[in-house]
């Protein structure tokens, strides 16, 4: 089987982009503009600047593959993918992505259970997730749904200095369903 009918294909993204770069025999253009690991640079012929990198003992990578001509660095390659490959992953890092996060009640809870869960509440929106809020109801105790309701607006009042609602209390199959997430400005 060729391997241009299925090409290798990279799982990490930050290594995808790095691999798309042509590197020393792989660059196609003529002239290329060559910065040296000095930062000297200067417009040569593609082989020259190849005889460059092998001076230095290094690759020739092309970094700016659509400016006129190409810019083309010398530097160590290898060590080039895995700085960019840690730059990438400390970059996820940073980034938080929200999350749902559920508590549920019942529509006689107790107090010190509410208040409990409502701590919860108070520590997943500080952390900048969502909350979801519902309450079960089982059995006979759909007969409860003012219960319920109650039960997620006393909610409402104890975290509405750090949230906002997102979806207002609604009913759900057997659920009531409300969602909180933390004001922006937090």
């Amino acid at each position: 089987m060729s391997s241009e009918l299925f090409p290798q294909k990279t799982t990490h993204p930050a290594i995808a982009d790095v691999d798309k770069l042509r590197v020393n025999q792989e660059i196609r253009a003529n002239e290329v503009r060559v910065v040296e690991p000095d930062g000297d640079h200067d417009v040569v012929p593609t082989g020259k600047a190849l005889d460059r990198a092998r001076d230095h003992e290094l690759d020739l990578v092309e970094v700016a593959p659509d400016a006129d001509p190409p810019v083309c660095k010398i530097l160590d390659y290898g060590k080039y993918r895995y700085e960019k490959q840690k730059e990438e992953q400390r970059r996820r890092k940073k980034s938080k992505s929200m999350e749902m996060k559920e508590l549920r009640f019942r529509p006689r809870t107790e107090e010190h259970d509410f208040n409990f869960k409502v701590d919860h509440a108070r520590e997943f929106l500080e952390d900048g997730n969502k909350v979801k809020a519902y309450i079960q109801f089982k059995g006979r105790d759909i007969v409860y749904k003012d219960q319920g309701m109650d039960l997620l607006r006393r909610m409402i009042e104890e975290l509405q200095e750090i949230a906002r609602i997102d979806q207002q209390p609604e009913m759900e199959g057997r659920r009531m369903v409300m969602i909180l997430a933390p004001h922006k400005n937090k």
